[in-house]
């Protein structure tokens, strides 16, 4: 993980080459916005004259712009020189709107950074009430930045010659073209092959992307940090359909007969390309990764208790509320307090408000 800043624990200060070309080079803001909802688009607004403020330059999407309509801003086109020379992607949105915004970033080294105004927002940063921190946070340069892998897919013919291509951050789905009939499918890892069975699709994912589709599939949940590669089906017909996790340098291959059903591939929901009859599809480590800007010290397992409201506290404590009702909801996990004092089964934790059980 590579890093900017110094007033976090383990961050390394900004040399003095870089920020001589800091005063060289104006620092520029790109804004990708779900323009949809009005108080998405106030904040924005209110976020981008707060940069601009600060001699940032904001640039805008030629598609947004109308809508935000700021005064002073850059105007480019949503392709794959949106980004360049930003130095983050700042996405106002849900994960939708993050992985959009993804596809700018990473043809440039800019850094998204995602203010969550969806509905679960995983791969966002920053919730709408900790906005101010987040831009004094880049005004300053104090923020982290974790680099996440993604994938590479080859789609091929029965030939073995190459006819599509995409990339994705969070999942390639190998999904039926016919709701109605069942996907045939032969597994491969590495050039050899590993099972067959018939489904109603197969995920290969990343570890971004773990608690994303894959997810919802029966797949594991993998710390963003780890290394690898996740092969999920889908409603699998098999003794043998458990979800995989491989090497990040392996290469996962489903192929899909010719007297099968039909099969495309869907690249972070966003991507569709068709899988040719008795062709196949490879998944590889992207050489590329996506970088991801962070301004919060909350690890992974916070994100995972704060967006999925895991009891934290014990079953005793939480057994008056019932199930999904463990948490105050004055309280913020991300706080960590409360998580503190005695959380070993004594019944009594310290500063959670919550009354000993015999």
């Amino acid at each position: 993980m590579s890093q900017t800043g110094s007033d976090h624990e383990g961050t390394a200060s900004v040399s003095e080459q870089e920020a001589t070309a800091a005063v060289k080079e104006p620092r520029r803001v790109l804004l990708a916005v779900h323009t949809g909802r009005r108080d998405i688009v106030e904040l924005a607004r209110t976020s981008a004259a707060r940069l601009m403020a600060g001699g940032i330059t904001v640039r805008l999407l030629e598609d947004e712009a109308p809508d935000l309509d700021i005064d002073g801003a850059e105007i480019c086109r949503a392709d794959s020189e949106a980004a360049k020379g930003a130095e983050i992607v700042m996405v106002f949105g849900g994960d939708g709107t993050f992985l959009r915004a993804a596809e700018l970033a990473r043809y440039t080294d800019a850094a998204l950074m995602g203010v969550n105004l969806g509905r679960v927002g995983f791969l966002a940063e920053t919730e709408p009430e900790a906005v101010e921190e987040t831009l004094s946070a880049i005004e300053r340069c104090l923020y982290s930045v974790e680099e996440r892998l993604a994938l590479d897919v080859d789609v091929l013919d029965g030939t073995g010659a190459v006819v599509g291509g995409t990339w994705a951050l969070n999942e390639v789905s190998v999904e039926k073209a016919e709701r109605s009939r069942v996907l045939d499918v032969v597994l491969a890892i590495d050039g050899r092959p590993l099972t067959s069975f018939g489904c109603d699709g197969v995920l290969c994912a990343t570890p971004t992307g773990s608690t994303a589709y894959a997810f919802s599939a029966g797949g594991p949940v993998v710390w963003p940090d780890v290394e690898a590669l996740l092969l999920v089906p889908s409603n699998a017909h098999a003794l043998f359909g458990r979800p995989l996790v491989t090497s990040p340098d392996s290469v996962l291959t489903v192929a899909v007969p010719k007297d099968g059903n039909r099969a495309r591939i869907s690249a972070d929901g966003r991507r569709v390309l068709e899988v040719p009859d008795g062709g196949r599809v490879d998944v590889r480590r992207a050489a590329q990764p996506v970088r991801i800007a962070r301004v919060h010290a909350a690890t992974f397992g916070d994100r995972l208790v704060a967006k999925f409201g895991l009891p934290v506290r014990g079953f005793r404590d939480a057994r008056h509320a019932g199930p999904g009702h463990e948490l105050f909801t004055s309280r913020n996990v991300l706080t960590r307090d409360i998580v503190s004092g005695d959380i070993t089964g004594s019944g009594e934790v310290d500063g959670a408000g919550a009354h000993s059980h015999d």
